[in-house]
């Protein structure tokens, strides 16, 4: 018997619980030659702002020995030519599509909310090709906005309820590492009426050139992402999966269907899939077909079963 892969949150469901995180597949186009997008669970878009933003000047992405900083400042076309040019191409799929969206005020998140949310009226196809928006408010390379809003409490609760309020999607709050205590931001957001949570965010790190006593980055910061923060992204979803009621979307190193097995089982539903895609592309369909052969293996019928299911006694 074939397993079931399908995972439903916030009224939608997914083919399989695997998705590529926002920042790292751009708008979907750039993988369409390389892998049968169809097949992922689905996609979320690099950060859509109000306006378009030019981002950091480079260099403003850097290797590290077990990871990558990035620091591209939330690059992107903004909101209107998204669903002028890169919206047109996200319907064609079959796959499920979620739009990540930033800004620098309350205020602008809803103004892009608004505009999507015109436009899934307008569209007489699936909520206009989109499924969900993911609201990154944890951004740590960007000096309004983002983890400005993540970071606190009543800050983060007041941009997702003021979201929630003005959009008909679902909407997934996305939290930084960057916190004294994910656990009362987890709590807030949903609260707030967040109908997911996906975590973590990069981690604040540098890179200095010792022979030029510079910052390798031009914004000095950046983020950092691939399997050195995975212990951290581990460790917070299991708190967040134990302390809130809505779905967890586990991000943070996976690289790997193991990776993925192990924040499943930590309580994630569902599992984004990052740094990974450069280094191979394909990495997400792996994973995919890696979590159906081991369902196999174990005579699972259902993925969704194996979702917290650590034995910490």
């Amino acid at each position: 018997m074939k397993p079931d892969l399908s995972v439903k949150i916030g009224g939608v469901k997914f083919s399989n619980p695997v998705l590529v995180a926002s920042g790292t597949f751009g708008y979907g186009e750039e993988y369409q030659s390389l892998i049968d997008l169809n097949k992922l669970g689905g996609i979320v878009t690099k950060s859509i702002t109000l306006e378009p933003r030019e981002g950091h000047p480079p260099p403003r992405t850097f290797e590290t020995p077990c990871g990558m900083l990035n620091a591209i400042g939330l690059a992107n076309v903004g909101v209107d030519e998204f669903i002028k040019e890169k919206l047109l191409f996200l319907r064609s799929l079959k796959t499920r599509i979620i739009v990540n969206v930033a800004g620098r005020t309350v205020k602008e998140y809803v103004e892009v909310v608004k505009r999507l949310d015109r436009t899934s009226r307008r569209s007489r196809q699936r909520r206009g090709g989109i499924d969900m928006l993911e609201i990154n408010i944890s951004c740590p390379n960007v000096k309004e906005g983002g983890i400005a809003f993540g970071s606190k409490v009543k800050s983060a609760y007041e941009c997702i309820k003021a979201v929630k309020e003005n959009s008909s999607y679902p909407i997934i709050a996305k939290l930084s590492p960057n916190v004294t205590d994910i656990v009362e931001i987890a709590d807030a957001v949903e609260k707030a009426g967040a109908d997911a949570i996906s975590l973590i965010n990069t981690l604040v790190g540098m890179v200095i050139d010792k022979e030029k006593k510079r910052p390798v980055l031009a914004n000095i910061t950046g983020g950092l992402s691939g399997p050195a923060i995975k212990p951290v992204a581990l460790a917070m979803v299991w708190k967040v999966a134990k302390a809130v009621k809505v779905p967890v979307i586990g991000i943070g190193g996976i690289m790997s269907t193991d990776d993925a097995l192990e924040f499943i089982l930590a309580g994630a539903s569902m599992i984004q899939v990052g740094t990974a895609n450069f280094v191979d592309p394909r990495t997400s369909i792996k994973i995919v077909n890696g979590l159906d052969a081991y369902c196999k293996s174990k005579r699972i019928s259902k993925i969704s079963d194996l979702v917290g299911k650590l034995e910490t006694d």
